[in-house]
């Protein structure tokens, strides 16, 4: 039998390959696959030698991927994904022995401590898992990454989650206006008109196309705000509007966490808005994978704990989760 150049290419080959191409970077590919840049490089260049191609070139922006590389990238990821599927729903998962790599996209509108708290409550209970925290935010197109298995959850919230997607409700929360304490609003109630023509902060949406569901519910009633900035970084706005006459209109929970710290006050909007509802996402690829129930269970958890205790006092320590129940 003639040897075929993907004689010796396995599985964890092809990982590294479809990676390397993805990112177009040896450095930003071993991260993301936990390994050592020069196993990282050593790979690549046994690949090479093996296709008989150069897969990764020098251009004017950095690496580029080979005509040949190109044409390997959308095969290689689609078999990927149809073998994690296999393996992932095959195996059994034991957190406590397990060194999977679990990806989350997610905000920081539910509460400050929710992702930390999470963080805290998987290296418990999984001490050899590792996790890769994405931002929920306008650069991060969450469907294609769920599809594509890139993430295992999203988490976030939305008036309507997309219909294609599996969705799991984690808690809702009362929308107010967080201002600094010298606003004019912490003294007196306004007009509806005055917060309107008022300067706003927002989020930047969590995908691009989208208003968010603050904007989306005003643009129902035929209204706008006036934003005049619009920042990633929702753990940072406290501060910005605690030095400006900025507003931000988001849930109770999360500005709860702020008063205290900083010279800032809630008040309510001069509308009702409908209570924000937060979920977790997840697409059907991952559905039955014993390691994502595990993980949906364990943020659920710690999504009730913030539910029944106080957004100021300190968290406890969560029991281990059993797996979840199809939504």
């Amino acid at each position: 039998m003639r040897n075929s150049p993907s004689d010796g290419i396995d599985l964890r080959m092809l990982r590294i390959l479809h990676t390397v191409l993805v990112e177009r970077s040896v450095t930003r590919a071993a991260t993301r696959l936990g390994l050592q840049q020069p196993a990282v490089s050593a790979a690549l260049a046994r690949l090479r030698r093996q296709l008989g191609d150069p897969l990764l070139v020098r251009s004017a922006t950095g690496m580029a991927p080979t005509a040949t590389a190109q044409a390997l990238i959308t095969p290689l990821g689609e078999l990927l994904r149809q073998t994690d599927t296999l393996l992932l729903a095959t195996q059994p998962f034991d957190p406590a022995r397990s060194e999977q790599t679990l990806a989350i996209a997610a905000s920081d509108y539910l509460d400050p401590w929710f992702l930390p708290q999470l963080v805290a409550t998987i290296k418990r209970l999984a001490p050899g898992v590792r996790l890769d925290i994405q931002p929920l935010s306008g650069g991060l197109d969450y469907r294609s990454r769920l599809a594509s298995g890139e993430v295992d959850v999203v988490i976030g919230n939305w008036m309507s989650p997309p219909p294609e997607l599996h969705q799991g409700r984690l808690l809702g929360d009362e929308v107010v206006c967080l201002v600094a304490r010298h606003h004019p609003a912490a003294r007196r109630r306004w007009t509806l008109s005055e917060w309107l023509q008022a300067e706003h902060v927002a989020p930047t949406p969590p995908a691009p196309g989208t208003a968010g569901v603050i904007d989306d519910y005003l643009a129902q009633q035929g209204l706008a705000r006036r934003i005049v900035v619009r920042c990633p970084h929702f753990g940072l706005i406290p501060a910005m509007v605690s030095e400006t006459l900025l507003i931000l209109t988001t849930g109770r929970r999360h500005c709860e966490r702020f008063v205290s710290q900083l010279p800032l006050t809630i008040v309510a909007p001069p509308l009702p808005f409908p209570r924000l509802q937060y979920y977790q996402l997840w697409h059907e690829r991952t559905h039955r994978s014993p390691a994502t129930q595990w993980l949906r269970q364990t943020i659920r958890n710690v999504a009730a704990q913030l539910v029944c205790a106080p957004p100021w006092s300190d968290a406890t320590r969560l029991n281990s989760p059993s797996p979840d129940a199809r939504h």
